[in-house]
């Protein structure tokens, strides 16, 4: 998956669908917010893939960000999981799985039976989230990391400059706080692994790596949570 620069397109798709489900959307507000990507059902339209995930009796979509050695948001089954751990997200609604295969400049998912799954709560994400940011901090300051990656030192100096993302009605305030922290985390990690040149030897670059995969990791549950439903707080 590309930087995160914004939400992937699973987690775009999860927000919208669920407030859509749930009513908190008019259908012509959330087409014109999928057609910023051309989100498509494979072999139909994005109103087609709005009645399908209507069609599970689901009242909620949930997002899966999966990788390598990390299957977070995936119950199965293995066609579902395979495909989702290729292109690194995938979108629960009910029973069925939601991938996204990006043609031309659409974004077309494709329909796989997929399995209950476990997830991290929101509470649960946000402290280890937090936590990683600490220890990664600290671990980055003693490789110097304004030396050899000056972008990523700005970035863990200025954390209250979260990105703004574009919520729809009905998603509680702290998941939307939630992912936006999340994702800047994963744009600090990318950034700290854009350039390996940098480091004095490969087992500094190994060092390097070894020390971001928590926030990574944490990054990814962060995202994961805030989009979705199952592991929100309760209204209240």
């Amino acid at each position: 998956m590309s930087s995160p620069a914004s939400l992937p397109h699973a987690a775009t798709l999860a927000w919208w669908l669920t407030a859509w489900l749930r009513g908190h959307e008019q259908t012509d507000h959330v087409l014109d917010v999928l057609a910023a990507d051309t989100h498509l059902l494979e072999g139909g339209s994005a109103l087609d893939l709005l009645v399908r995930g209507r069609s599970t009796g689901a009242t909620y979509a949930g997002l899966a960000l999966p990788v390598d050695g990390d299957p977070l948001g995936l119950g199965g089954p293995r066609p579902f999981n395979e495909a989702a751990l290729e292109a690194g997200q995938a979108v629960v609604v009910g029973d069925v799985g939601l991938v996204p295969d990006e043609v031309g400049e659409t974004v077309q998912w494709r329909v796989h039976q997929a399995a209950r799954r476990q997830l991290p709560d929101v509470g649960e994400a946000d402290r280890a989230l937090r936590e990683a940011l600490v220890v990664t901090a600290g671990a980055l300051a003693d490789l110097d990391v304004a030396r050899w990656r000056p972008e990523a030192a700005d970035a863990l100096s200025n954390l209250h400059h979260r990105p703004e993302l574009d919520a729809p009605l009905g998603t509680p305030a702290r998941c939307v706080e939630l992912a936006a922290r999340g994702m800047q985390a994963w744009a600090i990690v990318d950034l700290a692994l854009v350039d390996d040149g940098g480091a004095l030897s490969s087992h500094e670059v190994e060092r390097r790596r070894d020390l971001l995969a928590p926030l990574g990791r944490a990054a990814r549950r962060a995202v994961v949570a805030a989009c979705s439903p199952e592991v929100w707080p309760p209204d209240r």
